[in-house]
């Protein structure tokens, strides 16, 4: 009977860090956009097409991962001629460069159900830190809410005539709200 013990003991210990990992994939309702504004007037956009995988449970953020593929061919900003400009050569050179990505694997906690990622978003072949902010809200199906800044001329989006930040801004708002179910 002590051996029966014994071993439903290893047993467990050794099965434990499996169940510390969450792993969760984006459910009907998952959106991920931006937000930017030329000569003052704000518009808004999204990307039909991402696919975040990602790995989180706030009491072992050690082993937390967000890896999010980004079809950039399908931004929209409900502007046909806007849309196709964001997809050529002059912004996201989908053709060139047909996906972006963004990479974390370092979290932190900020208190309550406040986080932060510090990944790396990689656009247009350049890659440079982009950090998170982000809301998790457990269940099933769980709820990420975030935001990020990125600035589009360190990844060479909008150069030449579209560098002029008076025109367009530089700092371009990510957001993104991540239904999740767990993956089976």
């Amino acid at each position: 009977m002590k051996r029966l013990h014994a071993l439903l003991l290893i047993l467990s210990l050794l099965a434990a860090p499996l169940a510390l990992a969450a792993d969760w994939q984006a459910a009907k309702g998952s959106t991920l956009g931006f937000r930017a504004s030329y000569m003052d007037e704000a518009f808004e956009g999204r990307f039909a097409r991402f696919s975040p995988a990602i790995r989180f449970d706030p009491d072992a953020l050690e082993d937390a991962r967000f890896d999010v593929r980004i079809e950039l061919a399908t931004a929209d900003t409900d502007s046909p001629d806007r849309d196709e400009m964001l997809v050529g050569p002059d912004f996201f050179d989908a053709r060139r460069a047909p996906e972006a990505r963004y990479v974390a694997t370092s979290f932190r906690h900020l208190g309550g159900n406040d986080y932060e990622a510090k990944g790396e978003l990689t656009l247009n072949g350049v890659t440079r830190p982009v950090p998170l902010r982000f809301t998790w809200t457990p269940g099933t199906p769980a709820t990420l809410e975030g935001k990020a800044t990125v600035r589009r001329l360190a990844f060479g989006v909008g150069e030449g005539d579209w560098a002029d930040t008076g025109l367009l801004p530089d700092e371009v708002e990510v957001f993104t709200r991540l239904v999740l179910q767990p993956r089976t």
